[in-house]
């Protein structure tokens, strides 16, 4: 079996379990007991919190344990929004306004419509590209004086995009609003910092990285105020109350920590997918390549390898359309920036400062190990099927939205024809692969099914 489905979980990794075991046997005290059980506890989860601090260019005070990401997302925009806009927090409290992109997870996209329905907020959600990606200018263009918060995501689960995270972050901090990026898909391949990205909070996901399903963490820049969601104990420095999973955190902290080598294998995991793409765009006519094309080192148009791009393409609908102060959009201009890329000098001892960071250029606009495509004339569930008999797993989208039957909400933002976006899959790799026999199994897959009008 081929397992093409790594955007939706990863396995355990063997020295994740076995980091974790001892605190799910013998070592099984609660942190805040004073006996001599409780204090390793406390000291695991002192130094996995400062192991996840390092790797992801924090101070351990910074970072929040959670049951993943859908809840460190849930924190982050709950959180931070509700604070930023509480006069009695000591600052000067911002505007009910957010602004977002309508192909966020749907943790982010929830939360948001929370905060709209329950506590008067309004929403702005900005103009994408084609492929998915928001520019500086488009977020300028949707940004105001009032806005309290932007969540923009560092990297799209169903179509790959990467966002320049710190070139958008810089443009919500020109209006003093506070930035917030979901970076769960990001984390394993791209250098994901705290302090080199600029942005205000981060959230992480274990079960993406090779650690259990169930962690994850919330990175908060410090002096940053979060109004938390759970409360009780004042566990978690009061911003997520409840006796602590040390267990899970040393899982969290032993994964990240395999992270290096991880990100090193991405440009041959990025050939690999290089590979499928040509191979399922050569000889799968019909086949549209969602999301950035990153054999041409700009943006993919989905647009059948250089046919008119309004073949498969519609107006977009039920968004707000930003007009950047009556400017059209250049989409032929590439984001400015890049990303960053952690230097520790050896790791600092002192675990309370930030590690030194230097930003790095970076020409990556997909994931490396991400490929989707729509198959029109197909159903989506019929190619997974297919593929599933010749022993290939993958999924149509979002793992975290399955058994809806409607199309995917990132490929209508991107203005993909609703029958078209049903006829969508993923392919999503963490490790070099053979494309020839995944592409063999599409060609079939869809040959099949093209016969049979499904």
């Amino acid at each position: 079996m081929l397992y093409a489905d790594a955007a939706a979980t990863t396995p355990v990794r063997r020295e994740v379990l076995e980091a974790m075991w001892p605190y799910l046997t013998g070592e099984f005290g609660n942190p805040s007991s004073s006996h001599e059980l409780g204090h390793r506890a406390a000291a695991a989860l002192t130094v996995a919190r400062a192991t996840v601090a390092r790797t992801f260019g924090a101070r351990p005070g910074e970072v929040t344990f959670t049951s993943g990401g859908t809840e460190a997302d849930n924190l982050a925009v709950k959180g931070l929004a509700l604070a930023a806009t509480d006069p009695a927090r000591g600052r000067r409290a911002r505007g009910r306004h957010l602004v977002t992109s309508a192909i966020e997870h749907e943790a982010v996209l929830e939360s948001v419509d929370f905060l709209r329905r329950w506590h008067g907020f309004e929403v702005t959600v900005v103009d994408l590209e084609p492929d998915g990606t928001v520019t500086p200018d488009a977020l300028r263009g949707a940004v105001r004086p009032d806005t309290a918060l932007v969540t923009i995501h560092h990297a799209n689960n169903e179509i790959g995009t990467v966002q320049d995270v710190r070139a958008l972050a810089a443009v919500a901090h020109e209006v003093g609003a506070l930035f917030h990026t979901d970076a769960v898909q990001a984390a394993g391949w791209l250098p994901v910092s705290l302090a080199g990205s600029g942005a205000d909070a981060i959230s992480v996901s274990g079960h993406k990285l090779g650690a259990p399903k169930g962690v994850g963490a919330l990175l908060v820049r410090a002096g940053v105020p979060v109004e938390p969601l759970v409360h009780g104990g004042g566990q978690e420095r009061g911003r997520r109350s409840g006796t602590e999973n040390v267990a899970f955190a040393v899982g969290l902290a032993a994964a990240v920590g395999a992270l290096p080598a991880l990100q090193a294998r991405a440009d041959d995991v990025a050939a690999s997918r290089d590979a499928l793409i040509d191979g399922v765009l050569t000889r799968v006519p019909t086949a549209i390549l969602t999301g950035p094309d990153p054999r041409l080192g700009g943006f993919d148009r989905l647009n059948h390898r250089g046919e008119p791009a309004d073949l498969n393409y519609r107006p977009v609908g039920g968004f707000d359309r930003l007009n950047h102060r009556g400017t059209p959009v250049d989409h032929n201009r590439h984001p400015v920036g890049g990303f960053d890329r952690l230097n520790h000098r050896g790791a600092p001892a002192d675990h309370n400062r930030h590690p030194v960071v230097e930003p790095v250029e970076t020409t990556r606009r997909r994931l490396p190990g991400h490929a989707s495509f729509c198959f029109p004339g197909t159903s989506g569930e019929a190619v997974l099927l297919e593929l599933e008999r010749a022993g290939i797993v993958t999924s149509s989208g979002s793992a975290c939205a399955a058994g809806r039957d409607e199309p995917s909400h990132v490929l209508l933002a991107l203005g993909i024809d609703p029958e078209i976006a049903q006829t969508s899959v993923r392919f999503t790799l963490d490790a070099p692969f053979d494309a020839e026999p995944l592409v063999a199994a599409v060609v079939e897959a869809t040959t099949t099914l093209g016969r049979l009008g499904t």
